[in-house]
Order: structure tokens, then sequence, then C-alpha cells
């Protein structure tokens, strides 16, 4: 079931956005299985062919049979659960309101983005965030409509992987983690950061919070997943390997949102009197 919107490539839990009190355990209790599993077998992930092991090391895979087995067992999850319920969700729900529920979801996950604008020393970048947050709140009425992408201010990707590949940390391998999808050591870092980052992770109890966080637990899954629903087909039907299809599209993508991050760089107040 991959996870890090032809659209760039997004997987469906790894860039979801987490609005859920009790997210980070859950995630947390994921992520510790993820590595228990990768560390156990770690020692039975030596390619017995030379000209296997060298195509894995090439790829910075070098957990390749274990990634590729729970790559195979996710797969196989999703074509019972996820893919299913998503593509329910797509046939019921008209396009717009799918539409909003997506700009809701991710108008909640706007104080992440921004800490982490923050963080990469991206202030202009970190500014469009707020505002993007404040006008889609309020005139785009809680975030249904982005009003503020009609205005100037589009969005852009800016999660804890990214903040720290821009403090200078290591990708690191190339990592297959059940449930969760493609990611690596450092994005995984990341994941847990922008879990942190997310207000509603720390609501009160009571007064039906609980029910309204595990709700929108759910939809960011369903979201996320119906997001990539042609494309996940497609390379399944037209790809030879699709796990290597998938590893390639992640890694591109990763490497383009960094990129986009490093090269931005606009100043803090905008140059309103140079022509």
């Amino acid at each position: 079931m991959p996870a890090e919107n032809h659209r760039p490539f997004q997987c469906p839990v790894v860039r979801g956005r987490f609005g859920v009190r009790g997210g980070l355990a859950r995630a947390g209790a994921l992520v510790a299985a993820g590595l228990v599993s990768l560390g156990l077998g770690g020692c039975a992930t030596k390619a017995a062919d030379p000209a296997a092991q060298a195509d894995m090391d090439d790829a910075n895979d070098p957990l390749e049979p274990t990634n590729r087995f729970f790559y195979r067992v996710s797969d196989s999850i999703d074509a019972y659960t996820l893919r299913p319920v998503a593509k329910g969700y797509v046939w019921l729900v008209p396009q717009p309101v799918r539409t909003g529920v997506h700009n809701v979801l991710g108008n909640l996950a706007s104080p992440a983005v921004f800490f982490n604008d923050v963080f990469e020393g991206k202030p202009r970048r970190a500014g469009d965030t707020f505002v993007r947050f404040v006008v889609n709140s309020t005139v785009g009425v809680a975030g249904v409509f982005d009003v503020a992408k009609g205005w100037g201010y589009k969005a852009h990707e800016a999660d804890g992987g990214m903040t720290l590949a821009q403090w200078g940390v290591p990708q690191g391998p190339y990592l297959f983690l059940p449930l969760l999808g493609p990611s690596s050591p450092r994005a995984l870092t990341g994941f847990g950061m922008d879990i942190a980052l997310v207000p509603l992770n720390y609501v009160p109890r009571g007064y039906g919070l609980i029910t309204l966080n595990w709700g929108l637990y759910g939809m960011n899954i369903i979201d996320s997943r119906a997001q990539v629903l042609g494309d996940l087909d497609q390379i399944k039907r037209d790809s030879l390997d699709p796990y290597a299809t998938l590893r390639s599209l992640y890694r591109q993508h990763r490497a383009a949102e960094i990129e986009a991050m490093r090269n931005d760089h606009r100043a803090t107040v905008p140059d309103w009197y140079s022509r």
C-alpha cells in the first residue's frame, strides 16, 4: 500500500495529514513495529547473487528483500481494505465535496507546515502558510474553499523530512514500512516530528473531541488513498516491477520537493517597488 501530488507521486499514508489525538502513539507503534521487523530481517537481506547485491547497493536499498516482503504484505492489505473503501468514496461522494474535504484536511495541517517552514529558514514560505491558514479558515469557511490560492498564496510542501534535509541530515537507506509505505530513516524521523507539531493531537478529552479526531484520522487515510487511486492502478498495471517503480517515483518526488524548498530564496518582504 504505497504512501510519499502523471501528478507528482504521493503515498497515501506517509503523505497523509494526522489530526488525531493519540496519533503519535498509534503511528509510533506502527513505526516501532516496522523498525523491529526491519532489524530482525536485516541479517537475512544479503543477496545470494552478486549481481543482485550490486543492484541493491546501487539503489541504496540494502534491505530490499525485507522491504519487498513488507510491500507485498501492505499491498495485499490495501487490496482488501483501503482501495475498495477509497473507490467507494470516489463513487459515492461528488468531486466538489471531495475537494472540500481535502482542503479542510490540508488546512488543519497548516500549523505543522508553518513550523517546518520556520525550521527550514524560509520566512516567505512560512508567511504564505500563515496567510493561507488565516484566509482559508475565515473567508474559505473553515478551509472548505482554497480562497488563498486564488489570491496568489499557493500551497507548498513542508514536512519534518524536508526540514532535516535542510539541516544536513543524510537520507539514509530506502525503507518500505508496513502500512506506512515508502520512507527513509530521515523521512521516518520527520514523520514523527510532524505528528508532534499537529495541535489537534493535544486537545483535551471530552465534548466529543476524541470522536472528532478519530473521524479526522479516518478521513485523512481515505482522502490520501483516493488521491492516488488512478496512479497506483496504472503503475501496477503497466510496470514490470511496481516495487522498483514506486521506489524510484518516491525518491524523485522527495528530491524535487527538497530542491524546490532550497531554491526558494524570496526575500522576507515582497519587492513591491523595483519596477
